[in-house]
């Protein structure tokens, strides 16, 4: 074979070689969102043909994966248990070394405790002498802000003792969202409501000294148990249950009016009837608010199909299309739900007509109108 085409076939060779590995590198571009250990193979694949060195290999790996997630082998028993792409926690796996240096940046128990499928790592933490010291805030709280009421039913026995012990060991779990949490029906279900009555009887739940009241942060479903009793005959009032509240869920009464829970607003009303149609601020840089108006707006209730129904309601006790807004004096209710382009302002507009025929001013209506005692529910 002649000089000449001995280079030539050297040439394409190479070209083929050449072509080669752009494709592979082509290839795991467009699989960059995968970090596992078939990248490296595959650039060890090219190292075998192209005579590459595997320190380039390794950079080109690195580059194209940089910023992915670590591999699962990567991480210490801590992350894995804690790492839902990891697979399922396996019991016994997690080193107790690991639980001070485990990487997560926040508190190993906080990442346990607010995911129901994290719950059985909670349990080993707790054995393996995780401190509840390293976490910022009672994991309780961060699970009740997460999921106001979560599903309990599948818990394990072991689950729900770990949760009891953040409960009881841990003071600052005594807090305005997991009081909502552990009187919801899901806790009740399972028996967690009785940390509640527990705090009572060790005097964990002050007339003073809280920083919310019991009161507000019961469920809606709890008003009327013996706890909401026992608790009013220690002190502790309506009045206070409508002041500022340390916690991210919505206070007693704004809860029970997202909820559409009859039951529960009428509680509140039979003890303070005007909040049908105001409701005082919280903060003194916070204006007084409508529930009537509130309701008009979409995804409030968490039940929208009852909005009709709230309206009733509200204006059978009370409140009326006419009030003006705290936020804008020359706007109504009324005419807040025009601006809307609400569904419901035919609705509103029939409960006014009379009035408006007989130009009574808004404010002697809601004098007039006064709280009518018909506590029926729709």
């Amino acid at each position: 074979m002649k000089t000449n085409e001995v280079k030539v076939l050297s040439s394409l060779f190479a070209s083929a070689r050449c072509l080669r590995w752009s494709l592979t590198l082509l290839c795991a571009l467009g699989l960059s969102a995968c970090t596992t250990t078939s990248l490296v193979l595959s650039a060890a694949g090219v190292v075998t043909d192209t005579s590459i060195s595997w320190a380039i290999a390794k950079h080109v790996h690195q580059k194209i994966t940089e910023g992915d997630p670590l591999p699962c082998v990567q991480l210490n028993s801590v992350q894995r248990a804690l790492t839902q792409r990891c697979g399922s926690f396996v019991p016994g796996s997690i080193k107790a070394a690991d639980i001070e240096v485990s990487g997560f940046g926040v508190c190993p128990l906080s990442v346990a405790a607010r995911e129901a499928q994290f719950w059985p790592v909670l349990t080993e933490l707790l054995q393996k002498g995780a401190r509840l010291q390293s976490c910022h805030q009672s994991p309780l709280v961060e699970l009740a802000q997460r999921h106001a009421c979560p599903d309990f039913q599948h818990a394990t026995p072991a689950s729900l003792r770990s949760l009891s012990t953040l409960a009881q060991v841990d003071d600052r779990a005594v807090h305005h969202d997991v009081l909502r949490l552990l009187s919801c029906p899901n806790s009740r279900s399972v028996g967690l409501d009785r940390l509640i009555d527990r705090w009572m009887a060790q005097g964990q739940l002050p007339v003073s000294g809280l920083g919310f009241s019991p009161l507000s942060a019961l469920h809606p479903d709890h008003l009327n148990s013996p706890l909401a009793l026992a608790l009013q005959a220690q002190g502790h009032t309506v009045q206070a249950a409508l002041a500022a509240q340390e916690g991210k869920l919505p206070s007693g009464f704004e809860a029970a009016l997202r909820a559409s829970h009859w039951q529960a607003l009428d509680w509140w009303f039979a003890r303070r009837p005007e909040l049908a149609q105001r409701v005082p601020p919280t903060k003194g840089t916070q204006l007084a608010w409508l529930p009537l108006a509130r309701v008009l707006v979409p995804q409030f209730l968490e039940q929208p199909d009852t909005q009709a129904d709230m309206l009733k309601f509200l204006m059978a006790r009370g409140a009326s299309p006419l009030q003006t807004l705290p936020s804008d004096s020359g706007k109504t209710v009324l005419a807040y739900a025009a601006q809307l382009n609400s569904p419901m302002l035919e609705l509103l507009g029939s409960a006014t007509a009379p009035t408006l025929r007989i130009g009574v001013e808004a404010p002697t209506v809601i004098a007039k109108q006064g709280t009518p005692r018909d506590r029926s529910i729709p």
